[in-house]
């Protein structure tokens, strides 16, 4: 397969900046809804349930869209061709996310509009598990925030649909979540600090030219091999 787990981890970790600056409110609410009798060491654990919730949510998303893939290929001849259009796809949703990183066209946020009418009816669920007292809470919340509507974890969940196996598209969206753990940890524990570096255009273009790289060499490889 074209799009490996190293690469879906890659493609998370650079995607960091997006991250930050999608999800990086909900960190900064979550951080201060915590019981602030806590000590630091329970608040990097709660951190780390936040964030294996939102993991865990990827990777059933994953195991979603691969699963259909999976189905799909009892019922189509042709297979192949539909793994090369949904990966193209994708290919494309990277480039759009390669562009609205550098902050050279935001057309993608229509996209993320749209996964607005499912988040709308996921978010309220988690609102009266705040502030956060517990370990399950926090894994909860996290599980909630993982269905946030994003560009980029679309694109990487076409690569899981087009995998033609339920496992390999889990997989997929696990090793893509483990990519963006780093950033999104660290901002939860950071704050303000770390947000105003990646947030600087320097940061956010030098990102959005790697990703746009990183879209066009899929798109050579698909056609080329």
């Amino acid at each position: 397969m074209e799009f490996t787990l190293l690469s879906a981890f890659l493609l998370g970790l650079l995607g960091g900046v997006h991250c930050v600056g999608m999800c990086g409110g909900i960190v900064t609410a979550l951080t201060f809804s915590t019981d602030p009798a806590q000590t630091s060491s329970r608040r990097v654990g709660i951190q780390l349930l936040y964030n294996l919730g939102r993991i865990s949510s990827y990777t059933l998303f994953g195991l979603i869209a691969g699963a259909l893939s999976q189905f799909s290929a009892t019922l189509l001849v042709n297979v192949h061709q539909l793994q090369i259009v949904l990966q193209v796809i994708a290919a494309l949703f990277m480039l759009a996310m390669g562009f609205y990183l550098a902050g050279w066209w935001q057309g993608l946020l229509q996209l993320e509009r749209v996964g607005q009418l499912i988040w709308r009816r996921i978010e309220p669920r988690a609102r009266h598990l705040l502030p956060i007292r517990s370990h399950k809470s926090a894994l909860l919340v996290g599980m909630v925030w993982g269905w946030l509507p994003c560009g980029l974890v679309y694109s990487v969940a076409f690569y899981a649909m087009s995998s033609g196996s339920a496992v390999h598209g889990a997989l997929l969206m696990f090793c893509f979540g483990l990519g963006t753990l780093p950033t999104l940890l660290a901002s939860g524990l950071l704050a303000n600090s770390l947000l105003g570096w990646l947030r600087h255009p320097a940061v956010r273009t030098g990102a959005g030219m790697i990703v746009i790289g990183f879209s066009f060499l899929l798109i050579y490889r698909l056609f080329t091999y």
